[in-house]
């Protein structure tokens, strides 16, 4: 459809056309003083001057509503409308009482063009001198009933369709900026998972390449083992990056909890690990927002620290925020702070901290008394007693 929105410019010579002529329909009230160019008995140098007057105020009508709203300045469009009303006093005290319905066409443009404050004091001074040229003007008292209500109602009308215009082009702005923001996000998302899914596996890779090749030359049949780790590590990674692309890659801990035992055994790192975590109650989103925080935080071990030990505790604790499932990855690595080479934040712990914030919970990462200790924390929906314990 090629129709024009409201709120929105002409965006081809059709939509121009179509708002031409919706403005231009409104128009076929000026027959008043057409008929009396044509029929009135006046002089030839009168009708030619009247048809000069006409084609005048129509342009400069036409000029200022189609114009409303494109942000010129108040004393501008007070100025037009004043050029307006200066038109239809002239052709009216000159031309006669046919003349008086150019009156309505300035209140219409005050409303259409003026903001509400300026317009609610320009439409009553329009009405009042439609009045003072209806009793100037011979038998314009006749016609002063019949023009005033309509000057006053479309004038106020108007600065209702200016409001509704302008709150629709709001609105229409709005939306595209929350589109924007939307698409930002899922960027981030995007970004995020790409590097915790990427992240792990090419550091589990690049540790079985360097393990193979030590053992190749004594021990072929183990660095044949380590190299088929490798090819399950690359696919599992290629399935999850496609999962992460389509949104659909949700960790769980247990997965992560297995992985990060292979991992860690793999670097030579001593792994304690909880062996049946309690997941009841723990909501799904917790639950995805703990497994990327246990997949980055062993990483990190793997990558940086050094660490000839690395602990992992899941607890639950209670507190005056209400119930939490609390995960601890510690190690005793002598490795620098797990971020860029300035020491700061890495963009892991970034996007941790968002996903955990996004669930609900708390992320704490920095140097222990031996190592370096991780703590991720969020919120666990309150799990109902058993009701046949007490039977």
């Amino acid at each position: 459809m090629n129709s024009v929105g409201m709120g929105q410019r002409p965006q081809n010579r059709r939509q121009q056309v179509v708002k031409f002529l919706w403005v231009g329909i409104w128009l076929a009230y000026l027959s008043a003083p057409v008929r009396d160019l044509l029929h009135g008995g006046h002089s030839d140098g009168v009708v030619v001057l009247g048809w000069i007057g006409l084609a005048a105020f129509v342009f400069w009508y036409f000029t200022l509503v189609v114009r409303a709203g494109r942000g010129e300045r108040n004393g501008v469009v007070l100025g037009s409308v004043a050029v307006l009303a200066a038109q239809s006093t002239v052709l009216s005290l000159t031309l006669g009482r046919e003349w008086l319905v150019l009156y309505v066409y300035v209140a219409i443009a005050s409303g259409a063009a003026l903001p509400f404050r300026l317009a609610r004091w320009m439409i009553p001074a329009v009405s009042a001198l439609l009045t003072g040229a209806a009793l100037l003007v011979p038998g314009g008292t006749a016609f002063l009933t019949g023009l005033l209500f309509p000057a006053l109602l479309g004038g106020f009308s108007m600065t209702g369709v200016r409001e509704l215009i302008r709150t629709t082009t709001e609105l229409r702005e709005a939306r595209a900026t929350v589109a924007r923001l939307a698409a930002n996000e899922e960027r981030l998302r995007l970004a995020r998972d790409l590097h915790d899914l990427l992240g792990h596996s090419l550091s589990l890779i690049t540790l079985k390449s360097e393990l193979a090749g030590r053992m190749l030359p004594g021990h072929p049949e183990k660095a044949a083992q380590q190299v088929a780790d490798i090819e399950q590590v690359s696919r599992q990674a290629l399935v999850d990056v496609r999962a992460a692309v389509a949104g659909y890659r949700k960790p769980r801990l247990l997965e992560e909890l297995a992985g990060a035992r292979v991992a860690l055994t793999a670097a030579g790192i001593t792994a304690e690990l909880p062996a049946e975590p309690d997941l009841d109650g723990v909501p799904e989103d917790s639950e995805t927002a703990l497994a990327w925080a246990l997949r980055e935080a062993v990483t990190n071990v793997v990558r940086h620290s050094g660490a000839r030990r690395c602990t992992v505790e899941l607890l639950r604790r209670r507190t005056l925020d209400g119930l939490l499932i609390e995960l601890a990855v510690e190690d005793d690595g002598s490795g620098g702070p797990r971020g860029g080479p300035g020491g700061g934040p890495g963009n892991g712990l970034t996007g941790l901290t968002e996903r955990l914030t996004q669930a609900g919970g708390t992320l704490e990462a920095g140097r222990a008394r031996n190592g370096f200790l991780l703590i991720a924390r969020a919120p666990v929906a309150a799990v109902p007693a058993d009701v046949g314990s007490g039977a």
